[in-house]
Formats: structure tokens, sequence, C-alpha cells
């Protein structure tokens, strides 16, 4: 699916407040939403496949072997190819996708380990266009996990994810800048988010694989006080956020979770505000509702209001809802 996004008022309030541009050049930018497990990675494949000149890639996790092929056939190809791999907490499980490419004239730094972890999850092809991901290229999770990617030729915020990207590489320091949606951990995850929450007036529909940040925690207790309906699909393995769904039930959210280790997993990272309405917005990205992710992590996702992505997440996440064990 794929549509023109509109600039509405609550966007450039998100956008002022959170530090990112407002720029009307934005109304020109087109995204497709890419929802899993039920599309597959094939539109993925087919991104990576699509490029002439460049392939710049930032994932936590790599192992899936079709991917690592394509990029060393592009590398072969002519094609610049560049890929930044989490080395805090997954360099041994990235190690095989390291020698690869490497061995093929890729270009492979490990993540700068200032950040707690790289949990950014993004591609962009030819500096024009980017996939902003939840999901790691981990083929063992594709089948089973609820996840999103957003496809967009956004040029402010493809500019902001590349000029990011080149100081990441070389692992020195950058404010990254924001573009027109842009959402950065460590520098403006936490207000852009809060920013979300705070100015929703109906309602809010959450999937979390984490939960665990007394900031976010709080803005969202407000937000049932001052009558906001709040819907959560929420990851719960061994029990894990009791607590805080606790007091949020107790606040009136309604919330459903998972918590197989075997089955389905909410790996999603999304939130929707006020959907329905002329205000509706939404965060899709790598950014988990815990400090560390806000604080200390590298993240990237984006805030938008793209009509026919937002349908396409309602429909996914209240599915989810309804499958869920109500907490």
């Amino acid at each position: 699916m794929v549509r023109k996004a509109t600039l509405l008022p609550l966007v450039v309030a998100i956008s002022v407040a959170a530090g990112l541009s407002s720029l009307s050049a934005q109304t020109h930018a087109t995204y497709t939403l890419i929802t899993e497990p039920s599309q597959g990675l094939t539109p993925i494949y087919n991104l990576i496949s699509s490029a002439k000149k460049t392939i710049d890639i930032t994932i936590y996790e790599l192992s899936d072997t079709t991917i690592t092929s394509t990029l060393a056939t592009a590398a072969a190809n002519g094609v610049a190819v560049r890929v930044i791999l989490d080395q805090n907490s997954e360099k041994k499980n990235n190690a095989t996708a390291y020698n690869s490419l490497a061995s093929h004239k890729v270009s492979v730094h490990w993540a700068n380990p200032t950040y707690a972890v790289t949990h950014q999850k993004t591609i962009t092809v030819d500096q024009a266009t980017s996939a902003i991901m939840t999901l790691n290229l981990t083929p063992q999770d594709y089948a089973t996990s609820r996840d999103f990617a957003v496809i967009t030729n956004d040029a402010s915020d493809v500019a902001a994810i590349e000029a990011t990207f080149n100081a990441d590489f070389q692992s020195v320091a950058i404010t990254p800048p924001t573009g027109d949606h842009l959402v950065w951990s460590p520098t403006n995850s936490r207000t852009a988010l809060l920013v979300l929450i705070n100015r929703a007036t109906k309602s809010l529909l959450i999937a979390q694989e984490e939960m665990s940040d007394t900031g976010i925690e709080t803005a969202l207790e407000s937000a049932l006080t001052r009558g906001v309906a709040v819907t959560m699909v929420q990851e719960n393995e061994s029990n894990k956020y009791n607590a805080i769904l606790t007091k949020l039930k107790q606040n009136g959210a309604k919330i459903a979770v998972y918590s197989s280790p075997t089955g389905y997993y909410i790996h999603a990272k999304a939130i929707l505000a006020d959907f329905g309405t002329a205000q509706a917005t939404m965060f899709i990205g790598s950014e988990n509702v815990s400090t560390p992710s806000l604080n200390s992590n590298r993240e990237l996702g984006l805030i938008f209001n793209d009509p026919a992505s937002m349908a396409a997440v309602e429909s996914a996440l209240t599915a989810d809802f309804n499958g869920g064990t109500k907490f």
C-alpha cells in the first residue's frame, strides 16, 4: 500500500515539540507499510535488489543468508554496500554475517560501542529510499513475529538517515538530524513519544515487546485519567511486565498479552494515536518502551500520519488484541 502523506496539524505540533522538521515538502513523500508475518520478506528483498548505486544497512541482528548473498551480489556488480552490525549484544550471533560480507567486498563495520546496543533496523537504497523496521533480519523469527516496516522516499528523512549512518559507520559522535518525521535514540525519542501520548485525546493503540519505563508509564496513566481509551498488545513472557501492566489496567487500560516462548510473538513497536480522527498519528520504529532503549541505545523510528499505513496497523493490532490473553 502506497499513499501520499498529508500534513496534519498534530504532526506539525509533534514535530516542533520533538525537534522534527515541519517542512511542507513532506507532503510529497510516499509510504509503503509491510506487515509481518503475513507479507513475508519479499518486499525487503526486492528493495535491496533494486539498488543501482548504494546500499546502507544498520541492523541489530543479521542471519538471513538471502540478504547476505544479495548484498554480496550487489557488491560484485559495483554497488557500494555498507553494513553496520551491533557488537555490544549480538557480536557472536552477527559474526557469521560479518565474515561473509567482509569476504565479498562489502564494507562492514561493528557498531559504535558508545551505545548500549545498536538496535536500529534500517535499509537505505541509492540514498533515495529507506526501510525503517521493527524487525531484525533473522529468518527464525519471520513466521511467528508481529512486526512492521515502513518504506519511504521522504527526501529529508532519507538524508538525515544517511548523515547519521555516515557518522555511525565511522563511530564518530553525531546528534542525528530529525528530518521530517524521525525519532532517534538516544536523542529525541523520549520527547517525541511523550508528545505523541500526551496529545492523544481519544485513543491509543499500542504494541510493545517491552514495557519498563516510568516516564512512559506516567504518560499513559495521565492519558487514561483524561479519558483516552488505551488498548495494549504486550509481549509478557514469564510475566515480566506484570507490575506496570497491573497499574495501567487499574487505571482503565485494556490489555492483551502474549507469553509463549515458542509461539506468536509481539516484537512490533507501534503507537497509534486517535485513529479514525483528523489528528490520527502513528509511531513505528525500533524503540521499545524501556529506559535503555530511549536513553542509551542507537534506535530509529518515525512518527507520521499516512492513512493507509495507520489503517493497516490498526487492523493488525486489533486482531492481535482479540487473539491474545486478556490481562
